[in-house]
């Protein structure tokens, strides 16, 4: 027999579900279970392929602490990895059991979420184990409390070994009925493979730079501008472009957010050279904000970035000697 555990914790010392799934180990180990513990901690960036861990065990055990609210961020992850990526198949024929300890309220939630989640999930959960420890030096001390966690684990093995069965539950009904895990019909192979994927970082953003550059591409043989870039957007960019006067020694980047425009408008101008996009920057000199009417009468010639600027009209924060430079290099009229 095999059974895996799955650790939900955040792995700390005084966590009192480390000893109870240490103590639960110890017994089935005894009756010669073999115990596989994955610390979903130590997964962080690959907690998409842990469901493929669970070919060839008999029944798993989810372990976790209530700390504050809920089951915690790392077993919601590992369930939501089960349900995109899971052999569905596979996981029927688990028997699951829930320990859930808790440092503060709501421990029997906690077990109650394992359990509709597992069920859902289409598979088998068992009775399960929570309590609520204050101290758990004296929780550790207690042949009482050692003595229903050893029964705990005993009941899981004789629940396995019997395949018992239950009811059928209302969970089930929903899941055939409402609940559909993606619309893409995969093999459990395919959804492996995609887990995969997904749990690499590079994979994924050189995926979406290839998705950008492909649409940049498209755009440019199709002679189409930018999505959401209008008539008006692209006289800004024309503008600032013909009417830029280069500095001597003089570079700065400035990012003006314009009402009404999904962009705001990038430019970065060196002695040599201008760029204007309509992209997002994290770090820029001068960032502006105005109506599109107060940027229309200043590429009109009708007024001036300091007089704006001044007026209220435009609010900028940033280089204040940058914001000046604005009239200087950008001469509209």
């Amino acid at each position: 027999m095999k059974i895996n555990i799955y650790y939900g914790g955040r792995g700390v010392l005084d966590d009192p579900t480390l000893y109870v799934i240490e103590k639960m180990e110890k017994v089935l180990t005894e009756l010669r279970v073999e115990i596989h513990r994955y610390n979903i901690y130590e997964y962080k960036n690959a907690i998409s392929t842990l469901p493929q861990t669970m070919k060839g065990v008999d029944g798993v055990i989810l372990a976790t602490t209530v700390e504050w609210l809920g089951i915690g961020g790392f077993m919601n992850q590992f369930l939501d990895a089960c349900w995109l990526y899971g052999d569905k198949d596979l996981m029927g024929s688990l028997y699951m059991q829930p320990v859930v300890m808790s440092t503060t309220y709501g421990e029997r939630e906690g077990m109650l979420t394992l359990e509709n989640a597992w069920e859902i999930l289409g598979g088998l959960p068992c009775s399960g184990l929570c309590g609520y420890v204050t101290d758990l030096t004296s929780f550790q001390e207690s042949s009482d409390y050692a003595h229903i966690i050893e029964k705990k684990a005993e009941a899981l093995y004789r629940t396995i070994s019997q395949k018992s069965k239950s009811l059928p539950t209302s969970n089930m009904a929903v899941k055939k009925t409402v609940l559909h895990s993606q619309q893409l019909q995969l093999t459990p192979q395919e959804s492996e493979q995609l887990s995969q994927f997904v749990s690499d970082d590079n994979y994924v953003r050189q995926q979406k730079m290839d998705i950008e550059e492909l649409s940049s591409m498209y755009r440019d043989l199709l002679g189409e501008p930018e999505t959401g870039m209008g008539q008006e957007d692209l006289e800004y960019i024309s503008s600032f472009r013909s009417h830029y006067k280069p500095q001597k020694d003089f570079s700065a980047s400035y990012l003006f957010q314009i009402e009404g425009r999904k962009k705001p408008l990038y430019i970065h101008v060196t002695p040599s050279d201008i760029t204007c996009a309509y992209e997002s920057k994290d770090e820029v000199n001068v960032l502006a904000k105005m109506s599109s009417k107060v940027m229309d009468d200043i590429v009109a010639g009708r007024e001036t970035f300091q007089r704006a600027f001044g007026v209220g009209d435009m609010t900028a924060k940033g280089n204040l000697r940058t914001l000046n430079m604005l009239d200087v290099i950008f001469p509209f009229s």
